[in-house]
């Protein structure tokens, strides 16, 4: 085991000296994550004599990294080694070192202005229905953190330095973009928005190049098509909660919310179109259908009789790996793609996009996942154990299966008989499946994290690095619940 953590380290700190042209050099959350996935428990004491080697070889990496810079970094960053048990280990390794004059993190919440996100996809959705217009808006007066639109400007403006096959159409710069999509909107309406628009998400930092109003309307988009997937779900699920108050269903009824998710889609179907590029359309299309696919995987759970196009009947996993990127990862790695293609982007640099929001998307889900089984209702935002007894086989269960024949009955019927979601629950924890499914979310996090590496450098670029890297300290569940808990 400390072999294997011995060898994770070693590579982390090479993709440190790969990469340390950037202006400050973290060698921290890589190290840390390292350290915690060859432990199996974290108040375990380690052997002095592994620490030793561990302190001796980061203080030598990091001369061999700044050579004569030594003398500018500050001596509370020399790691010391002085932690006995692996959390101790870890807080040591999530140390900073910084080179003198480097910048702080970029918070990639900050680096973009998002204070108008909400109104305008409220004018998107305005129906002259008072009743429809309450039910379509309810997600949307709760404050979060909008992380899909927010992944989507900021690949906009990541993407928009990287090389281009063509100059963005004229029309990313017509009006007809912001023009109400119901005629009960009136003109003085349209102009005002119109007007908020035109700078609706722009930039509080001028390096990185600007979004085009196309771009910023995907991200709105984006945002309607997955509230409108948690109306529909809501349903399906008999959830009571979202976002810490009374879901859609509880409040208003089964069919008006099913009714004002369909609205949603409708309405950001119109909005798609008005993008006028043909491949984004059919992108954003994909997903609409890659969410009812999932949808229907998810009904069926582990169903094995799915077949791939090889004819070859998928495991367990896999089939909850596929259904995790139809409902989840789907909707954010073709947004991105949508992004860098609606600003003209190559090819190459599209696939790059595709390739973070894909992964980002995947580490998402397992943390929501895993989350379900070391939270609070309160921290997650929504009642946790709540797949086990909608019958659900996650990451963690299924890991847990690996190492406990008996949760495959359960898992068959679902966790249908009493007792059956208590005894599974417990069968996870006596497992490492939390761990594994912690490790497999920071592996698809440290996947996104070498695609987007590939771009040009940019705070765009570093503030969705800086997203991969909240997702890699899953270490803290109080933080990654906070970040997620508005999903």
């Amino acid at each position: 085991m400390l072999r294997n953590g011995s060898r994770q380290i070693s590579v982390s700190i090479r993709e440190c000296i790969r990469t340390h042209s950037r202006s400050e050099i973290k060698i921290t959350k890589s190290i840390a994550a390292s350290i915690y996935t060859s432990a199996t428990d974290t108040t375990k004491e380690i052997p002095s004599t592994f620490l030793k080697r561990i302190t001796n070889g980061l203080n030598t990496v990091k001369s061999s990294i700044f050579g004569e810079r030594e003398s500018v970094i500050d001596d509370k960053f020399k790691i010391s080694g002085m932690g006995t048990t692996w959390n101790e280990a870890i807080t040591e390794a999530e140390k900073t070192i910084q080179v003198g004059g480097g910048t702080s993190d970029i918070d990639p919440f900050k680096l973009l202005d998002l204070s108008d996100l909400t109104d305008n996809i409220k004018r998107l959705l305005g129906s002259g229905h008072p009743s429809l217009d309450n039910v379509s808006n309810y997600y949307f007066l709760s404050e979060g953190k909008r992380i899909r639109p927010l992944i989507v400007l900021l690949m906009s403006q990541a993407t928009s330095i990287a090389p281009k096959q063509h100059n963005p159409a004229p029309i990313d710069h017509s009006p007809i973009i912001n023009e109400p999509l119901s005629p009960l909107i009136s003109s003085f309406e349209a102009q005002n928005y119109n007007d908020t628009t035109s700078s609706s998400s722009s930039s509080k930092h001028s390096p990185t190049g600007k979004i085009l109003p196309t771009q910023r309307r995907l991200a709105e988009i984006t945002e309607i098509i997955h509230t409108a997937s948690l109306l529909h779900d809501d349903v399906i699920d008999e959830s009571e909660t979202r976002r810490n108050k009374p879901s859609v269903n509880i409040n208003f009824g089964n069919k008006m919310s099913i009714l004002a998710g369909d609205f949603l889609l409708a309405r950001a179907s119109v909005a798609l179109a008005r993008l006028r590029n043909p491949e984004v359309i059919e992108l954003i299309a994909t997903v609409i259908a890659n969410l009812v696919e999932g949808e229907f995987m998810q009904l069926k759970n582990i169903q094995t009789s799915k077949k791939t196009t090889s004819d070859t009947t998928m495991t367990p996993f896999e089939y909850y790996m596929e259904k995790t990127y139809m409902k989840t990862a789907s909707l954010i790695a073709k947004s991105c793609c949508g992004a860098s293609v609606l600003g003209g982007s190559t090819r190459e640099i599209s696939e790059i996009a595709y390739t973070y929001g894909k992964n980002i998307g995947l580490a998402f889900q397992l943390i929501d996942d895993m989350l379900d089984f070391v939270v609070s209702a309160k921290e997650l935002g929504k009642p946790v154990g709540a797949d086990l007894k909608l019958g659900l086989a996650t990451a963690p269960v299924l890991y847990a299966w690996e190492k406990y024949s008996e949760l495959g009955p359960l898992i068959k019927r679902k966790f249908s008989q009493q007792g059956d979601v208590e005894k599974a629950r417990e069968l996870v924890y006596q497992s490492n499946g939390i761990e594994q499914t912690k490790l497999l979310a920071v592996s698809h996090c440290q996947k996104a994290i070498d695609a987007i590496l590939k771009l040009p450098e940019s705070d765009a670029r570093d503030a969705l690095i800086q997203l991969s890297d909240k997702e890699n300290e899953s270490l803290s569940f109080a933080v990654i619940a906070e970040f997620w808990k508005y999903r």
